[in-house]
């Protein structure tokens, strides 16, 4: 008799007995009570109850939907949400925004756990909307909204209501009486605290759902928050790691050889006063307090600017400007020889001795009087100058600087050399040196930084500053372009000025420096979903009868790039200075969008004209800011049925993310549009950041044939001026400082290739935490035939790693490490050259990443 067999059937029969008597003590139904969270989340949370007197939370400031209307964090608020279950068994949950906006939030879903995108109906002209409510009509067949409001200019509160079949579609609003109201919010206490909410009756299915969906969302929140901190605890007794890498030559597949590239986006000052050689900050007085929301008075057209006469003698006029669209000037009426005006820079302006500095300046003044231009350092003594004519009209004047010291923080000084009034406008000064010595370039040390990434592509002119602050701040490529005098500077969502100087043109020119393929991003006919500055919100978008006009724009946009000299805009390209087309190939469409009607209706619009007229365009679709939730999966079955052949995800998350999902794309049906991974980072610039990111990229790497492109995000941080926590390149006006992250993307971009090569690696301990650390890849590149590995090591102990490489011959190989503690925030790469053959041992030292290099030579 098998003893063993016969104890297993009766284990599996008790467990199987037990389960059935759960199951006949629960109960049929459940009472659940939706609440606004208060703790900061700001979102819906439901409690349960058998006899509607013990409430039990779902998990602790668990939420099953939040508010996602108005500007980042705090701006995002959910008033009074009314949960309401529709004829149809379809869950609706409405409620108020603020005090101000005449619109209410709508949503759905059928389990309480995968709800739709939000919209947001704009239903009062003049009032707000408070306290909305939700009643079914029967007699009618229709749904009652109905909501308290408080009218501009009054000061009585008033019941309006409106009428809608299906939620979509809403009747105008009229004023309607308090009884229809149902007046059916609860109050109840919950661990002690009472609460206001709504009550409904449900399955006691549902409870259970909603249990064990919080408790993955919880169990998932418990693998992002995973770092160095927890090792220790994990590998306290780890004392030594054994691997096997094993390749399979024969079972490689091709792969994207665009894998690895930048996203560009003017936040953290990455273009003026960063990227974008200018060294004079306000150059067009066109500083405006509304680019700082009028929170800054210092932020004015005089910012960076200082007169040494009468201050009433320095003045800003827009009368008979170079050009409309430069309306703002100075105006310096010089009572005195010596009164000058001097500008600071970005802080400061850096000067090397006996380099030239490009200086251009647009004059005017009635007497054609000299103007003497110099730079002095901070010792008011004078490094360069130089003496230009005016005229009694506008004139530029192009002329050069050429430093006899250095000065760090120098300012330029223009001090006209008579009495009278002068005009002055559009004062540049460039480096002779930017980088591949383009006029109107590139500060030369930083573009090389990312030069040495090795990018394939590079995405701009941003993620959100693409969309902008509200409908009018949507970025327009066509004021970026042309002589700078005629282009039009603009509020930056991040809170500064565009002076647009780095605009679409040079963006292209940069690529073609970069040996790089252009991927600029046009708005989806909406503004941000986070825009702060639009009267509805991000629930607007341009007017319909607008979009063909926008439409037309986008069209352009491809004709500028890819154009004749028979063509308007090709033709425009060409006056611009570049007579070859810049060979456009893709296009992405909208950025991190709210997935709602408003979006799709212009998405389809701009999409379906763009595969029309230019069929070889690869359009990239968006599919929202998160890599789950609402946007993520209507962007995705919205982009599936358009057919669209490449979605831009987006994601920034804890490193335990990156370390715990590196199974992510291998369940990503091939039959969808392919992937560009545009925006992700790990919240951090230390080196165990950098590691589980290049944990992560080997499973890009391992997925190159569904994610075509990846790019790290933000690229550019001035240090003072950083608004992102997490940044892959900082600097100040004359430093650069790379972080591992960078060193990471760095060594990825610089051994690429087109075909991945399977291969399966091996530990010597059955420890699933540190099979998640120990990550791999092989790579081919077809052109040259070299070989590329990657290892990566996020544990505290040294990996001994065996790569078993059938067929290769004995050779030396080139062989790159990254390690150090995990906490530095700075790291450099060590080149080495090591000998490999068919079977090769090598050391993985505690947190490393190691690239090894196989020449076909």
């Amino acid at each position: 008799m098998n003893f063993n067999r016969i104890k297993s059937i009766v284990t599996i029969s008790i467990i199987f007995l037990s389960s059935i008597n759960l199951l006949a003590n629960e109960p049929d139904s459940a009472y659940i009570f939706s609440y606004p969270n208060h703790s900061g989340r700001n979102g819906l949370e439901i409690a349960y109850s058998i006899d509607q007197q013990n409430w039990i939370p779902i998990g602790n400031d668990y939420t099953v939907v939040n508010s996602d209307y108005g500007s980042w964090g705090i701006e995002k608020k959910m008033y009074d949400p009314f949960l309401f279950l529709d004829q149809n068994n379809i869950w609706r949950c409405i409620w108020s925004l603020n005090d101000r906006d005449g619109v209410f939030a709508i949503t759905q879903t059928k389990d309480l756990i995968n709800w739709v995108p939000q919209n947001y109906p704009k239903v009062m002209q003049k009032g707000n909307v408070l306290k909305p409510e939700i009643i079914y009509l029967k007699d009618k067949e229709e749904y009652l909204i109905s909501w308290l409001s408080l009218e501009k200019y009054q000061s009585n509160m008033q019941f309006f209501g409106c009428t809608t079949k299906d939620f979509k579609k809403f009747s105008e609003a009229y004023k309607v009486d308090a009884s229809i109201r149902l007046n059916n919010k609860l109050k109840v206490l919950i661990n002690g605290k009472e609460k206001e909410g709504v009550l409904n009756k449900v399955d006691w299915s549902t409870v259970q759902n909603l249990i064990e969906a919080q408790q993955n969302t919880a169990y998932k929140a418990s693998l992002k928050k995973e770092t160095h901190r927890d090792d220790e605890r994990f590998f306290g007794n780890l004392k030594e790691v054994k691997a096997t890498l094993t390749a399979d030559f024969e079972n490689s597949k091709e792969i994207s050889d665009l894998l690895i590239g930048i996203f560009f986006e003017d936040i953290n000052y990455a273009a003026d006063g960063g990227l974008y050689a200018e060294l004079i900050q306000n150059r067009g007085f066109e500083y405006h307090p509304h680019d700082k929301k009028e929170r800054d008075p210092s932020w004015n057209p005089k910012k960076a600017w200082t007169f040494t006469g009468n201050q009433e003698n320095f003045s800003i006029a827009t009368e008979d400007p170079i050009h409309e669209n430069n309306a703002n000037y100075a105006i310096l009426n010089i009572e005195k020889i010596g009164e000058n005006l001097s500008n600071e820079g970005w802080d400061e302006i850096p000067i090397n001795a006996n380099e030239s500095y490009k200086l251009s300046i647009w004059t005017r003044a009635l007497n054609n009087a000299k103007i003497k231009v110099s730079l002095i350092n901070q010792n008011n003594e004078e490094i360069a100058s130089t003496v230009i004519k005016t005229k009694l009209d506008w004139k530029k004047t192009n002329t050069k600087l050429k430093a006899n010291s250095s000065c760090k923080k120098a300012r330029l000084v223009i001090e006209p050399l008579a009495t009278g009034t002068f005009h002055i406008d559009m004062v540049s000064l460039f480096p002779e040196n930017t980088f591949k010595q383009r006029d109107n370039g590139m500060r030369a040390d930083l573009a090389q930084t990312i030069a040495d990434l090795h990018p394939k592509f590079v995405r701009f002119p941003g993620g959100c500053v693409a969309h902008g602050d509200g409908i009018h701040n949507i970025y327009n490529w066509k004021n970026t372009i042309g002589p700078l005098e005629t282009r039009t500077p603009q509020r930056n969502i991040w809170g500064y000025q565009q002076s647009y100087g780095l605009g679409y043109h040079e963006y292209f020119m940069f690529c073609e420096d970069l040996g790089a393929e252009p991927i600029p991003v046009v708005a989806a006919g909406v503004p941000c979903q986070n825009s702060s500055d639009c009267g509805a919100g991000q629930q607007g978008g341009i007017p319909m009868e607008d979009m063909d006009e926008y439409v037309q724009d986008v069209l352009d946009l491809v004709e500028y790039c890819n154009g004749d000299k028979t063509t308007e805009w090709g033709k425009k390209r060409i006056e611009n200075g570049h007579a070859e087309p810049f060979n456009l190939k893709y296009l992405g469409i909208g950025n991190e969008d709210l997935i709602g009607d408003v979006f799709k209706e212009r998405f389809e619009m701009i999409y379906k004209a763009v595969k029309e007229t230019y069929p070889e365009i690869v359009v990239i679709g968006t599919v929202g800011p998160f890599y789950e939730g609402p946007d993520y999966n209507e962007g995705w079955k919205f982009n599936t049925e358009l057919k669209v052949p490449m979605v831009d995800e987006h994601y920034y998350e804890q490193p335990g993310w990156f370390i715990n999902n590196q199974n992510f794309y291998d369940r990503y049906d091939r039959n969808k549009p392919a992937v560009y991974l545009g925006e992700y980072a790990s919240w951090g610039n230390e080196l165990y950041n950098a590691l589980a990111e290049a944990a992560y990229l080997t499973s890009i790497e391992r997925n190159g044939d569904i994610v075509e492109m990846s790019s790290y995000a933000p690229l550019l941080a001035k240090h003072g001026q950083t608004q992102w926590r997490t940044d892959l390149i900082f600097f100040n006006n004359t430093e650069i400082f790379p972080t591992p992250n960078y060193q990471v993307q760095k060594l990825f971009g610089q051994n690429t290739g087109d075909l991945y090569v399977p291969s399966t690696i091996q530990l010597s301990i059955n420890n699933e935490k540190a099979r998640k650390r120990v990550a791999s890849s092989i790579l081919k590149d077809s052109e040259t035939g070299d070989i590329i590995i990657k290892l990566v090591n996020i544990l505290p102990v040294e990996v001994s790693t065996e790569i078993n490489l059938e067929g290769t011959k004995t050779q030396q190989a080139q062989q790159f490490l990254l390690t150090g503690n995990p906490t530095d925030k700075k790291s450099e790469i060590v080149k080495s050259t090591i000998e490999i053959s068919n079977s090769t041992e090598v050391k993985l030292p505690p947190y490393s990443l190691k690239v090894i290099r196989i020449s076909n030579n």
